[in-house]
C-alpha cells in the first residue's frame, strides 16, 4: 500500500469513526424522546393522574413538549460554547447532561409512590434533555458537516440518519413490549425498560466522543468571542431562513412519532401493528438519507428538497383522507412509508443547507439557536397541537392540516435561500 493510499484510508476511518461518535449521542437523545412519546399514554397514568383520560395524556404530551422550551437556552449556551471552545468539548457535554435527564426519568417513583415530587422529577428530567438536544443537535451536525467539505451533504445527512435508526430501535422496543406485555405489566415496570436500555449507550458514546479530534475546520478558522451576537446582528436573515427550513422538518418528524399514538386512539388499530408501521417508516429514512445528502453534494442542497416539500405538502391532506376512511393496518404503512420517502427527500440535505449558511466561526450557534427555536415553536408540541385538532375538530385528517402549513412555511424559506444565491 502506498503511503498516499494509507492516509486516504485512515482519513476514511477518521471519518467514520466522527459518524459514528456524534450519531450515537445523536440516537440517545432521540431514542428517549421517541420513547418518551410511544409510553405517553402509561406516563400520563403513572404521572399525571387527573382523573380524566383525556387531559391526563394532553398533560404527558405538553410535558413532552415543555422540553423544547428549553432547547433555545441549550443552544444559545452551548451552540456559543461549541463556536469558542470546539465542537468536542460541547458533544462531550451534551452526552453527560442527556445521561443524567435518562437517568432521572429511569428511577423515578411514580404518583402512587411520592405524590406531586413524582410530576416534578419527571419535568426536571425532560428540562434538562431539553438543555441538552439544544446543543447537540448544533454540535453534532457542524462536527459531522466539518469532516470533510466536498462531501458536507454526505457526511451532515447521518444526522437525521441517526434518528432514523432511533426510530427503528424505539418503534421495537415498543412493538415488542406491547406484543409481549400486558397493561398491567407496562405500567408496573415495563415502560421503564427502554429508559434503561438508553442509558446503557450513554457511557460508550461518552467514551468515543472524549476520544475524537477535533474538526480542521474549525481549528483553522478565527475564533469569534461573541459567536451569539455576532449571529443575531451579522447573519440575521440566515438565521430566519435556516428556522423556517426547520418548520417542515421538524413538524413532519414529530407527526410521525404521534402516529402508534394516532392509529391506536383514533383509527382503533393495534399497537404492535402502529409501531412496526412507524419503524418500517424509520427503514426507508435509514437507507435514503445518507443518498439524498450525497446527491446533494453533487446537484445542490435545495433542488431536491424543494421538489419532496411540495409533494409532501400536496399529498398530506388526501392521504389522512385516505388513511381516516380507510383505517387498515395496510393504509397506514402505505401513507407512512410515502411520508418517510418524502420526508428523507427534504431532510436528506437540509443540515449541509444549513451549515452553509453560515461562517464556521458562527456556524454552531447559527444551527443551534435555528433548529432549536424551530422545534421548539413549531415541533415539539407538534402531538399535543395534532391531539388538540382532532379534539376540537372531531375529524381524524386534522393533523395534516398543520403539515400543510410547515410545508408553505418551509418552502417559502427554501425559496429565499435560492434569491440569496444558496443552492
Amino acid at each position: 500500500m502506498t503511503a498516499t493510499a494509507a492516509r486516504m484510508k485512515a482519513g476514511q476511518a477518521t471519518h467514520w469513526r466522527a459518524i459514528i461518535a456524534a450519531s450515537i449521542g445523536n440516537a440517545l437523545e432521540w431514542f428517549d424522546f421517541v420513547i418518551y412519546g410511544f409510553f405517553a399514554a402509561t406516563i400520563a397514568k403513572l404521572f399525571f393522574p387527573v382523573g380524566n383520560e383525556k387531559i391526563s395524556l394532553l398533560l404527558a404530551l405538553a410535558t413532552f413538549g415543555v422540553t423544547f422550551f428549553m432547547r433555545p437556552l441549550g443552544a444559545i449556551v452551548l451552540g456559543s460554547f461549541a463556536d469558542r471552545y470546539g465542537r468536542k468539548a460541547a458533544l462531550v457535554l451534551t452526552m453527560l447532561a442527556m445521561m443524567v435527564g435518562t437517568a432521572i426519568i429511569a428511577f423515578a417513583p411514580t404518583y402512587a409512590s411520592i405524590g406531586i415530587f413524582a410530576t416534578f422529577l419527571i419535568v426536571l428530567a425532560r428540562l434538562i434533555q431539553g438543555f441538552s438536544a439544544g446543543g447537540e443537535f448544533g454540535s453534532a451536525t457542524v462536527f459531522l458537516a466539518e469532516q470533510n467539505p466536498s462531501r458536507r451533504g454526505f457526511y451532515s445527512s447521518w444526522q437525521f440518519a441517526s434518528q432514523a435508526v432511533t426510530t427503528i430501535l424505539a418503534t421495537g422496543f415498543g412493538a415488542a413490549m406491547a406484543g409481549l406485555l400486558d397493561q398491567s405489566q407496562l405500567e408496573a415496570w415495563g415502560w421503564r425498560l427502554p429508559f434503561f436500555a438508553g442509558l446503557l449507550i450513554g457511557p460508550v458514546g461518552y467514551y468515543i466522543r472524549r476520544h475524537l479530534d477535533e474538526t480542521k475546520e474549525f481549528k483553522s478558522s478565527v475564533i469569534s468571542q461573541s459567536p451569539l451576537r455576532e449571529t443575531l446582528v451579522d447573519s440575521r436573515k440566515m438565521l430566519i431562513i435556516a428556522l423556517g427550513a426547520v418548520i417542515l422538518c421538524t413538524v413532519a418528524m414529530y407527526t410521525i412519532l404521534f402516529m402508534p399514538i394516532y392509529a391506536t386512539r383514533q383509527l382503533g388499530l393495534p399497537a404492535s401493528g402502529s409501531y412496526m408501521a412507524t419503524l418500517i417508516t424509520g427503514a426507508i429514512q435509514l437507507v435514503l438519507l445518507p443518498i439524498f445528502g450525497a446527491w446533494s453534494d453533487k446537484i445542490g442542497r435545495t433542488p431536491v428538497a424543494i421538489v419532496s416539500a411540495i409533494i409532501l405538502t400536496l399529498a398530506a391532506y388526501p392521504l389522512f383522507v385516505w388513511l381516516a376512511s380507510s383505517p387498515t393496518l395496510q393504509t397506514l404503512i402505505i401513507v407512512q412509508g410515502v411520508m418517510g420517502v418524502l420526508m428523507a427527500g427534504y431532510m436528506g440535505s437540509l443540515p449541509a443547507f444549513m451549515s452553509e449558511l453560515f461562517p464556521t466561526r458562527l456556524r454552531t450557534t447559527g444551527l443551534s439557536v435555528s433548529y432549536a427555536f424551530g422545534v421548539a415553536l413549531f415541533g415539539g408540541f407538534a402531538p399535543f397541537i395534532n391531539a388538540w385538532l382532532i379534539q376540537i375538530t372531531g375529524s381524524n385528517v386534522a393533523p395534516s392540516y398543520y403539515l400543510t402549513f410547515a410545508g408553505i412555511v418551509s418552502l417559502a424559506a427554501m425559496f429565499a435561500a435560492r434569491r440569496a444565491g444558496f443552492r
